[in-house]
């Protein structure tokens, strides 16, 4: 019975000091490097987006990244160069719909691509979503490998 539990206790601190997941663990994507061309033309194929809602100019920390052929997944966040806040209660996008920053979460982009051609383009994207609108069967179809772990 003691080697059992010696055995047992083994086992079980294997996977409480396991690492977690990392990239790729669920797939085959990628996160293109800092600095590279690719991972400027992902940023530019949704600044535009945002620049319009948030005013510009607009730059991006990223959060995840990801890229597998010619499809992307990306959450970032906008700010101004420099690190400084947009204000969303005085952003274009509330002068020009009713917007309730209360139900958002904040300046937070959630972006779909498909690369037509040499260029990248945001096909579907949120800004401030509180759910993985991403993660529904038609989305999973399309997106499935940048984005599995939302699709099991």
């Amino acid at each position: 019975m003691v080697q059992f539990l010696k055995v047992a206790a083994f086992l079980v601190s294997g996977f409480l000091v396991s690492p977690p997941a990392a990239a790729g663990d669920f797939g085959d994507w990628y996160e293109p490097e800092r600095g590279t061309q690719e991972r400027r033309d992902l940023m530019d194929a949704v600044r535009p987006i945002a620049e319009w809602q948030l005013g510009a100019p607009v730059q991006f920390v990223v959060t995840e990244l990801r890229v597998y052929e010619d499809i992307a997944f990306a959450m970032l966040t906008a700010q101004r160069p420099g690190g400084g806040d947009i204000d969303l209660d005085t952003s274009p996008l509330a002068w020009r719909v009713e917007l309730n920053v209360d139900y958002m979460d904040g300046a937070r982009y959630d972006v779909l691509y498909r690369k037509s051609g040499n260029m990248w383009v945001a096909v579907e994207w949120s800004l401030g979503a509180t759910d993985a609108w991403w993660a529904w069967e038609h989305t999973c179809e399309a997106f499935y490998e940048v984005i599995p772990e939302w699709c099991q």
